[in-house]
């Protein structure tokens, strides 16, 4: 890799991390396109990079959230403990499927996160929160997205928030603090599953993973001095337009123009009903009225 490719890695490395700090979450989102598209890695290579990386980064965040109170260990470790399963199984499978497999799936979870942004994270009812926490529910809830976690790395914080919320009756400010030890969890357990399929680059992975942290910590300092709802939907739309970009990616030559135009037509269309049109579809299912 030339100097001038690893400094441009570790200076989107940076951004990464100061996604993570400001939101909380996406950072896998942004790190595989990433490592496969900058790095030059290979789709396996890619995701379980990403795994370690946002998984030591996730941990170091847990640090700071943990001393304001925003963690609340049992549950964390209870999902956590059944995200880990699934991540491993999924670390497991995922080593044996094609790499444009992958990496349609990854554009598809992409564009599923984008979606849940837009939405977004809404508060818990106080007459749906839970008094006594459902094992049963959160043990299945906690191994289908560690599963999906292993397979393609992607799916942590905007899947896990909304479970932990839901399910134990979180408040949101703890629901993603405990969020950060899940997704700890539950990416070293689908990088454990990836490691005995795939070669791990670890000077670069190290240094990616420096620089994602120090991005993390920069972030988290001026989430308090950015608009966060306006600053989620403009990420969500760029996850949106990264997620279509990889998915047409994987078409072949000879007819991703085709797509690519199709597609545009399409978003242009949706970003005029969405700004312009007062009873827009995509008005209602975005915000839910």
């Amino acid at each position: 890799m030339s100097t001038v490719t690893l400094t441009l890695v570790l200076i989107l490395a940076l951004l990464v991390g100061v996604s993570l700090g400001l939101l909380g979450g996406g950072g896998s989102i942004l790190t595989v396109p990433l490592l496969v598209y900058v790095a030059g890695m290979d789709a396996k290579e890619a995701i379980a990079t990403s795994l370690f990386v946002v998984g030591v980064t996730s941990a170091a965040g847990v640090v700071d959230h943990a001393r304001g109170g925003r963690v609340r260990l049992r549950t964390g470790v209870l999902f956590g403990a059944a995200g880990m399963a699934g991540a491993y199984a999924g670390g497991l499978i995922g080593g044996s499927i094609p790499d444009v497999v992958l990496l349609i799936a990854f554009a598809v979870m992409m564009i599923a996160t984008a979606a849940a942004m837009l939405r977004g994270r809404r508060g818990v009812d106080p007459g749906r929160t839970h008094e006594q926490l459902p094992v049963g529910r959160v043990l299945l809830d906690g191994a289908a997205v560690g599963l999906a976690t292993g397979l393609v790395g992607a799916g942590g914080g905007f899947l896990v928030v909304p479970a932990l919320a839901l399910l134990g009756g979180l408040p949101m400010p703890v629901a993603v603090g405990t969020s950060l030890l899940v997704i700890a969890m539950k990416s070293a357990a689908g990088f454990a599953g990836y490691l005995s399929t795939v070669q791990i680059d670890w000077a670069l992975t190290l240094a990616v993973t420096g620089f994602a942290i120090t991005g993390s910590l920069t972030g988290a300092r001026l989430a308090g001095r950015v608009p966060a709802d306006v600053l989620s939907r403009l990420f969500a739309w760029f996850v949106l337009a990264m997620g279509t970009f990889v998915l047409v990616q994987q078409a072949p030559a000879d007819v991703r123009l085709p797509v690519l135009a199709a597609v545009a037509s399409l978003g242009a269309g949706a970003g005029v009903c969405y700004g312009f049109v007062d009873r827009c579809p995509l008005r209602r299912a975005v915000h839910g009225t």
